[in-house]
């Protein structure tokens, strides 16, 4: 039969850790994703037939995680390839995971008692006036003597209100944190190469298109200056063409700059400098229109977007944090034990009669820490309030960026075959009037508005196939960008391991 002591240390135990299942703060459980549609106006199956093609939506379509192969461009596919192996911020990105990862694993550690062991070797004199007092002689010799020693302690804090599980849920939270940044930063660098790859393919267009216009009007002028030398027209229009001529120089040098901007660009994406960049240069003949665009449903792009992902884990966090506070203001439990052998020789060290132990348990309460711990609990308060609303904010910006690519898609085809027919115009227009000017049925003053109002209409038309190419970057953007699918980041039981 177990001694009564026994019994009641034992029941205590018990209790404790039927209180310690329970933990005091709230229970978080994630928002409800909004039940609203995605656009003011509903959602037609495709956009209008435009140049490169009709773009069809696909409702609650699914997204692949490498989505920019839909442009079927091996050079873009190689680039975001050496950009995911090489950035550095991507890097920074994911050595801040692991050091999230291994705070987890850390405080992990809080749950379990604490072990530890020690061994002690003690040489020593006594006084023999330090004896007097228990009956030695103060003429006694003392001889020397060894003390030798070695204990186990282990100490275990009982978690009763759930502080310690509420501090690591805290933790963990975190490290979903990061790892949804990590998704974050995927997906931008993704995105953003592709945007960089079309802005680059559209200024070499525009510059291709300059320099023909240049070269144009370059052949007028020096028709001009024959008629000139030949007396049929006054100097006045060759005056008026070499301005002309001077406008449309002075508007290459601009292009040519965002073109090495736009490169320049490109190579810190991939984590190179600038001159070692050496990749073709990208023209919109490179860059396939994808035809089928997802749309997914409401609920999906909550789970989908990694920045709402991120804002919900710090709502998580600060969910934890609030109950770390109120477990802070309640009484914390402590049990101790020692237990070791205390000998003056090593080959009695291990002897039942060098036996000593202890057991101790301990109750702390705060009582008065000058109102540090409700300001704490306030604190956590306001900082829970703080995340709901950045969650709510989130949550509307990402489906204000759902809308605009969406809307926007709509509108670029339309205004694509818009550029396209005035382009197509101003081209007709221009010939005519040449025409008619070599016939002199029009002045001269009429060709170079004719020539300026072409200029302008081909880089429009090229900027809208950009913008129509760019936009539907934007929307695999905004849907989450298919991370899902991807293997480049595993997730484990307790934690997540790249």
């Amino acid at each position: 039969m177990k001694p009564t002591g026994f019994r009641n240390t034992l029941s205590t135990t018990l209790l404790a850790g039927a209180l310690a299942g329970c933990a005091v703060g709230p229970n978080f459980t994630p928002p409800k994703p909004p039940d609203v549609p995605l656009t003011p106006t509903k959602l037609p199956a495709s956009t209008v037939d435009a140049l490169g093609g009709v773009q069809n939506f696909a409702i609650a379509g699914d997204i692949s995680g490498q989505w920019w192969t839909l442009y079927h461009s091996p050079e873009l596919n190689a680039l975001i390839t050496a950009a995911l192996a090489h950035n550095p911020s991507l890097a920074a990105a994911q050595a801040t995971l692991l050091e999230a990862q291994e705070t987890v694993r850390e405080d992990e550690g809080v749950l379990a008692p604490t072990v530890s062991g020690s061994f002690s070797a003690q040489r020593q004199q006594i006084s023999s006036a330090d004896l007097v007092g228990q009956g030695v002689p103060p003429d006694t010799a003392i001889a020397p003597y060894s003390l030798y020693n070695a204990s186990l302690s282990v100490s275990y804090a009982l978690d009763v209100w759930g502080g310690a599980r509420r501090e690591l849920e805290s933790t963990e939270a975190q490290a979903t944190y990061q790892r949804d940044e990590l998704e974050a930063a995927y997906l931008a660098l993704t995105a953003n190469i592709v945007t960089a790859a079309v802005t680059e393919a559209s200024l070499n267009a525009q510059i291709a298109d300059t320099e023909q216009v240049i070269a144009a009007e370059r052949h007028e002028l020096n028709i001009l200056r024959t008629q000139v030398s030949l007396g049929g027209v006054a100097q006045a229009e060759v005056l008026s063409e070499q301005a002309t001529v001077a406008q449309s120089e002075a508007s290459l040098p601009p292009l040519q700059s965002q073109l090495a901007q736009a490169r320049n660009q490109l190579a810190a994406y991939v984590g190179v400098f600038p001159g070692n960049f050496h990749e073709a240069d990208f023209t919109l003949a490179d860059l396939h229109l994808p035809d089928t665009l997802p749309v997914s449903l409401p609920a999906a792009i909550i789970a989908q977007r990694p920045d709402i992902a991120a804002a919900t884990a710090q709502l998580h966090e600060a969910s934890a944090n609030l109950g770390v506070a109120d477990a802070q203001m309640l009484p914390q439990v402590t049990l101790s034990a020692d237990i070791g052998h205390e000998s003056l020789t090593t080959g009695s060290l291990f002897t039942p009669q060098t036996l000593l132990w202890s057991l101790m348990a301990g109750v702390t309460q705060p009582i008065f820490e000058g109102g540090q711990l409700a300001a704490k609990r306030k604190i956590a308060l306001a900082a829970l309030q703080v995340a709901g609303d950045n969650y709510q904010s989130t949550v509307i910006a990402a489906f204000q960026n759902v809308a605009d690519a969406l809307q926007a898609l709509q509108y670029d085809a339309a205004a694509l075959n818009a550029a396209q027919a005035a382009e197509d115009a101003a081209a007709q227009s221009l010939t005519v009037t040449e025409n008619q000017y070599q016939l002199g049925a029009q002045p001269f003053t009429a060709v170079l508005t004719a020539q300026t109002t072409y200029q302008a209409a081909a880089i429009n038309e090229v900027k809208a196939s950009a913008t129509r190419l760019s936009d539907s970057a934007a929307l695999f953007q905004a849907l989450g960008g298919g991370w899902w699918h991807r293997q480049d980041v595993k997730v484990a039981c307790c934690g997540l391991i790249p």
